[in-house]
């Protein structure tokens, strides 16, 4: 989470349960009601806690949007960073796939995430926030297929990395936006196999 947008950063434990709580209400508005419903007095009030509690760690919207987006975000990286691990130690036969359908599983498991992405609640410093996890989650890709020993670990492997991550971030967004376009899955994954397959191996 950005320690940035907290008015104090919680130390107890009981403190960081109070904030989880608040975050996990805020959530629950957020994928029923949108961007609109996140006023301090509504998650307060969703949270069970006072107004002045609240306060103490969220003092505005943007406030708990940007702390929300730090979760979802973490989320996306935690599973990237799990996958690199798991490549290291494991032939996949089609590791193209294996990911996009993953990430395409939690847009699809989180709408809390999806509603704040394609609503108009993203502050300055999510944005800034979103173009940062992007270049983690691009080098999670490279570190994924290099472990599987389909690209080189280089520069030329990283970019294109890079490139191939943020087509089938765009593509898994527009997915399901709005009424959602799951058949763009298969086209991006043969996309991308031709891409990166022709990329120079180990």
């Amino acid at each position: 989470m950005t320690e940035s947008r907290l008015r104090r950063v919680p130390r107890q434990a009981r403190s960081r349960e109070k904030l989880a709580k608040v975050l996990a209400a805020a959530d629950r508005l957020l994928a029923e009601e949108g961007v609109e419903a996140l006023t301090t007095t509504r998650v307060a009030a969703e949270a069970g806690v006072s107004v002045g509690a609240l306060y103490q760690y969220l003092p505005d919207r943007d406030a708990i949007t940007e702390a929300l987006g730090e979760v979802y975000l973490a989320r996306l990286e935690d599973l990237m960073d799990t996958f690199a691990e798991q490549a290291a130690g494991e032939a996949w036969a089609d590791p193209v796939g294996l990911l996009v359908d993953a990430f395409a599983g939690l847009y699809r498991a989180e709408p809390g995430f999806r509603a704040l992405w394609f609503g108009r609640g993203l502050s300055d410093g999510t944005r800034e926030a979103d173009r940062a996890h992007k270049r983690v989650m691009a080098t999670g890709v490279h570190r994924v297929l290099v472990a599987q020993h389909l690209l080189r670990d280089d520069y030329a492997a990283a970019v294109a990395c890079r490139t191939a991550f943020l087509a089938a971030d765009a593509v898994i967004q527009e997915v399901f936006r709005g009424d959602g376009a799951p058949e763009l899955l298969e086209p991006v994954k043969t996309m991308l196999r031709a891409y990166l397959g022709q990329l120079p191996r180990p």
